[in-house]
């Protein structure tokens, strides 16, 4: 029997055994211009495979680099595009850049200041409606990081030294109360009487 785990690993397997074995019939066609077609006709094939990624911006370029890739950059045939270079397979990924914001509540998150500083620029009425709002949507997010029940006094408090004091909640305000949901709904099975 001839077992996968015996041949030679595939450069790239989401395309399966079959079309790396047309990759590499490709290297048995002497005539550049029939190579060329070959060559076509596979990345036809290929792009057969995963059709909902036609959309994907520059989606023929990653075809012709995974040919590239999966005939180990050895097959010469006229790309339309510059093939990659085998340097990509080895090389490090780039350093992630992070975020330097200074939150001083991290888990209100950086939005919620943002937005209140849109409300220290309001006025009036406006100003009011935003302030109950960002109070009710600060309680969700400090219930989604606590899970424990929580003091509108609390809330206000922590608004007001958001705001740099620059903001005053009405003490009378009344904040929504908010639900967050248990994993598996809380709801345990109910238990069949027995006849």
């Amino acid at each position: 029997m001839d077992y996968n785990t015996n041949r030679k690993k595939l450069p790239m397997p989401e395309y399966g055994r079959n079309i790396q074995n047309m990759v590499n019939h490709l290297f048995t066609i002497e005539d550049r211009e029939k190579r060329n077609r070959s060559a076509q006709a596979v990345i036809d094939v290929m792009g057969n495979l995963y059709p909902y990624l036609r959309d994907v911006a520059e989606y023929k370029h990653k075809l012709w680099d995974h040919l590239a890739i999966m005939s180990d950059f050895k097959l010469e045939i006229d790309y339309p595009y510059a093939p990659p270079s085998p340097d990509i397979l080895t090389e490090k990924p780039h350093r992630v850049p992070y975020n330097q914001n200074n939150i001083k509540l991290r888990h209100y998150g950086l939005i919620t200041e943002k937005l209140i500083e849109t409300a220290i620029g309001m006025e009036g009425e406006k100003q009011q409606i935003l302030i109950e709002q960002i109070a009710n949507q600060m309680k969700k997010l400090y219930l989604s990081w606590n899970k424990d029940s929580v003091e509108d006094e609390k809330i206000f408090i922590d608004l007001e030294e958001l705001s740099g004091n620059r903001l005053k909640v009405p003490r009378d305000l009344q904040l929504t109360d908010v639900k967050i949901p248990t994993v598996g709904g809380g709801q345990g099975k109910k238990k069949k009487k027995k006849k």
